[in-house]
């Protein structure tokens, strides 16, 4: 397992890349980040598949980033790597390298942030520089209370409308106690879906697709 650390140059990382497709995963703060490390090593399974991790600080109260077996990157990365104009930016170059991206969990305050447009963190970043031809998923995960709230409905259209794809939450005993909808999709499910891109794509490969800049 490798543990979090400084990065020099994301360009050392990210061009030994093992993969031909490309999957980035995004986390953020919903207890359902604790899943992270299954779900990134359920990704490392299928055949020819490169993954990495962009944090949110928050969902690291429910994780520990030494648990997952890729390099995992974070705001302080993104602002340690930049201090003059021929710097690399940390999100542009995620966003260059991933030939698609997966948040989950996408959290009731990120879904919001990202339905407004607002990128106010590292992962924020990626998804507001994000190339739209290439695949966005997301993966809700909030209390039952907050999935049925009036705007979050309004907000999972808008990102649908942006050319991202909804992993639909599911229905469970969510950890706080209540039952009902706003669990996470189940890792499997996640996989599943991200394995149906990857297909999609072996079968009408995209100029350009996995190369960094």
């Amino acid at each position: 397992m490798q543990a979090e650390s400084p990065v020099t140059s994301p360009k050392f990382d990210l061009l030994d890349s093992c993969g031909k497709f490309r999957v980035l995963v995004g986390v953020t703060g919903s207890v359902a980040a604790l899943k992270v490390p299954l779900l990134v090593s359920q990704l490392l399974e299928l055949p020819g598949v490169d993954v990495r991790v962009v944090t949110t600080e928050h969902a690291k109260h429910f994780y520990n980033p030494a648990d997952v077996a890729v390099r995992v990157y974070s705001d302080t990365h993104e602002w340690e790597l930049w201090s003059q104009r021929s710097d690399p930016v940390l999100h542009i170059e995620l966003r260059r390298w991933a030939d698609l991206f997966v948040i989950a969990p996408l959290d009731a305050n990120t879904l919001g942030k990202i339905a407004s447009g607002i990128c106010d963190n590292l992962l924020t970043c990626v998804v507001r520089a994000w190339d739209t031809s290439r695949p966005l998923l997301f993966c809700p995960a909030m209390n039952t209370a907050m999935w049925y709230h009036p705007i979050t409905s309004r907000q999972v259209d808008s990102l649908k409308e942006f050319g991202y794809v909804e992993i639909p939450c599911i229905a469970k005993k969510l950890v706080c106690g209540d039952q009902g909808k706003g669990a996470m999709a189940e890792v499997s499910t996640i996989v599943d879906v991200v394995n149906q891109f990857i297909q999609k794509a072996a079968e009408s490969p995209q100029e350009g697709a996995g190369q960094v800049l």
